[in-house]
């Protein structure tokens, strides 16, 4: 029998959701086992949950608001929970980007988190933080849910050819996040450019970027460094990349003739064209 962690609600967003989560299945009068049977997972899974030990996904949150009629207290929740598992210095960049109306980003080395496939993202967590994927994921995971919702940012993404080329979590994973990427060709608020090889130097040699834009509040700029990321609003800051992002447009390819390219690159590169159904591109 597991052993039960007396949890102190105020510590923090797990501990409060744990506590809840214990509380309200007490109340309902079932067993850890019992909760499990009806939402189609293990007993033990929700005593990890309610002793800290894991991070609830979005999808079990919501499966526990309907079996306890809770009314979506899990649900509401579980958004807290995850961005609390994020690492600290990146959680204000997060609250920034679920606020923004319109983010640009320049990415040199990645495709940005906000397009990654959860497979993508695994492999690329697994490198430096193996015994925390899952939590890690499920928090990079749920950030995409601003892409779904009613007041969904505008997002521009420049991306580096090198980003088509560079193989993360072998050719399979590559093709499902490049077929992925194509996908958003007529996709009404997300724009994808492929800055070119041919493109030769240019103002995003330096490193990748992110510009925020809000209705009212100023912009913001941020960049990641190895150990954190670097978030400023000041003025002269903004007005140099800004003009830099336009300047990286300019160079790119077409959002057409970039789908064509990652086409290509799928292809040739990794064995298949972008899946039976899609748009043809070429």
């Amino acid at each position: 029998m597991a052993v039960v962690r007396d949890i102190d609600p105020s510590a923090s967003p797990l501990d409060y959701y744990s506590y809840e989560l214990r509380r309200l299945r007490e109340e309902a009068g079932l067993k850890q086992a019992e909760l499990g049977a009806i939402i189609f997972c293990t007993g033990s899974l929700i005593g990890m949950i309610e002793n800290g030990r894991r991070v609830p996904t979005r999808d079990f949150s919501e499966r526990v608001d309907a079996a306890l009629g809770t009314g979506g207290v899990f649900s509401r929740l579980v958004g807290l929970v995850l961005r609390s598992v994020l690492p600290t210095w990146f959680q204000p960049y997060a609250e920034m980007e679920a606020r923004a109306t319109f983010i640009s980003t320049y990415q040199c080395q990645l495709v940005h988190g906000l397009l990654q496939t959860e497979p993508y993202g695994r492999a690329l967590l697994s490198v430096d933080r193996p015994d925390q994927v899952d939590e890690l994921l499920a928090a990079r995971m749920d950030r995409q849910r601003i892409l779904d919702g009613e007041n969904q940012p505008a997002l521009w993404v420049v991306l580096a050819e090198a980003v088509l080329h560079q193989e993360v979590g072998g050719a399979d994973v590559m093709r499902r996040q490049l077929d992925h990427l194509v996908s958003f060709l007529d996709h009404p608020w997300v724009q994808i450019q492929v800055l070119p090889f041919s493109a030769g130097q240019h103002t995003g040699m330096l490193g990748s970027f992110t510009l925020l834009r809000f209705g009212d509040d100023p912009d913001i700029h941020y960049e990641e460094g190895y150990a954190q990321g670097y978030m400023t609003a000041n003025p002269p800051v903004i007005r140099e990349r800004s003009v830099g992002y336009a300047r990286l447009q300019a160079a790119a390819l077409s959002p057409e003739h970039s789908a064509v390219l990652i086409a290509r690159v799928m292809e040739e590169r990794y064995g298949e064209r972008p899946g039976t159904g899609e748009r043809a591109v070429a």
